[in-house]
């Protein structure tokens, strides 16, 4: 455990030493306020609600989360310092969680700095704080699941662009296939398949939390994702080590 805590330590400090948290946080924060503010339903219902940030961020996660990922194991291949780091007194389980832990504390903090959005949003009428709560754990989980198959593509190429691009088709994979027209055309073609693309999807997980209903169900589903891929990216490490 403290070894972990040390590599996630310094993992997390190192983000701040170079312009990518900085560059991600302005990112983030401009298009999730940005798509908030210019949300066409947000003022014609006329209710203080955070439902237009949060049914954004499937999608803007997909663009930035696998940006965060890409360097995880990519850059330590490119740089040749992995064989270095796995060769220090740890088991590779605590580098790898240590990794994981630092770069998912780094996506909360930038989702949390969100939250002056909801005291204006709050200011403006009667808000609901079920479903902000809901929603904040729900956007932190889903980046969580983000993060781990960012990182297991990263382990898979030195290549920081490949590790990007092939993260983010799969983050948009597992969105996509809870699209009401992805199952549509599902259910013509293979109606038996309708279930499992809803099971498998992050959204319909997502959408559920962020109302503000915290189901097993779907916490489960959210760290199945994640111990899934952090699985598997021990797996491509394990074989880098008896390679």
């Amino acid at each position: 455990m403290r070894n972990m805590m040390v590599i996630a330590r310094r993992e997390f400090m190192a983000y701040f030493n170079s312009p990518i948290a900085y560059v991600f946080m302005v990112v983030f924060l401009l298009l999730s306020s940005l798509n908030f503010v210019l949300a066409e339903h947000f003022f014609l219902v006329n209710q203080a609600t955070m439902r237009p940030f949060f049914e954004s961020l499937p999608w803007i996660f997909i663009v930035l989360v696998p940006a965060v990922a890409m360097r995880l194991w990519s850059e330590e291949k490119k740089s040749g310092t992995l064989e270095l780091l796995l060769t220090l007194p740890m088991r590779h389980v605590e580098i790898m969680i240590g990794k994981f832990l630092a770069a998912w504390a780094f996506v909360a903090l930038t989702v949390l700095l969100t939250l002056p959005m909801v005291f204006f949003v709050s200011m403006m009428g009667e808000l609901d704080w079920g479903p902000v709560i809901g929603g904040y754990v729900a956007a932190i989980l889903m980046g969580g699941a983000y993060l781990a198959i960012g990182m297991f593509v990263s382990a898979l190429t030195k290549n920081q662009i490949l590790s990007y691009v092939g993260a983010a088709v799969v983050c948009l994979c597992f969105v996509v296939m809870g699209q009401g027209n992805v199952l549509h055309s599902m259910n013509d073609m293979l109606p038996q398949a309708v279930h499992v693309f809803t099971s498998a999807s992050f959204v319909p997980h997502f959408e559920n939390i962020s109302r503000g209903v915290i189901d097993t169900k779907d916490l489960v589903h959210f760290a199945s994702v994640i111990l899934l891929f952090l699985g598997l990216n021990y797996l491509v490490l394990d074989t880098r080590r008896h390679a």
